[in-house]
This record gives C-alpha cells, sequence and structure tokens, in this order.
C-alpha cells in the first residue's frame, strides 16, 4: 500500500484535498494512506512515505524537500487543481509519480 503525503503551510489547506484524493482512490480501488501536515513536521515523515506532494504556496521550499527526500519522488502539486480542490487530477498526478496506473 502507497503512502501519501501532502505538506503545505500548516496542513489546514490540504486536508480538504486529502478527502478528496481518498474519496476518488476508493472509487478507483486503489489502496493507499494519504495524509497531510504543516511544513514543520514533513521532515518527522521520512522513511514512511512514498511520495511527498507539495501545495502551492510552498513552492519556494520544494527545492529543498527534493534534497531532502531524495528517496522518493517529490511533486509540487498544479496550482489549477489545487485551487479546484481537484482530488481526482492531484491523484492521477500521485499515481504517475509513483509509476502506478
Amino acid at each position: 500500500m502507497k503512502h501519501i503525503l501532502l505538506v503545505c503551510a500548516s496542513g489546514m489547506s490540504t486536508s480538504l484535498m486529502v478527502k478528496r484524493m481518498q474519496a476518488a482512490a476508493e472509487e478507483q480501488g486503489f489502496e493507499c494512506t494519504i495524509e497531510a501536515v504543516g511544513n514543520a513536521y514533513v521532515r518527522e515523515k521520512r522513511g514512511t512515505i512514498d511520495l511527498l506532494m507539495v501545495g502551492p504556496q510552498l513552492r519556494f521550499s520544494y527545492d529543498a524537500l527534493v534534497k531532502d527526500f531524495p528517496e522518493i519522488p517529490v511533486v509540487l502539486i498544479d496550482m489549477l487543481a489545487y485551487g479546484k480542490i481537484d482530488g481526482k487530477k492531484v491523484l492521477e498526478e500521485a499515481k504517475k509519480a509513483m509509476g502506478v496506473q
């Protein structure tokens, strides 16, 4: 089972996205866990996640997160999909980054 972590400034704005992504995953029969944390806690998750998705408001931290998590894909969430809270599109981005169909 894949573990996807979304990170934003405080973890609050991504919590609705997590719910939408979980609904899309359930609809597709894709087994995964998805959670959100604030930027202050993301490094505590090292070694427990398969993918890190970065909220658009943290795009300035993207390069540092890529360096901090060299063992997994780190993806910047599409700003339009994030703004629309399009869980299905963001889940598809996640699956593509992990090489899962």
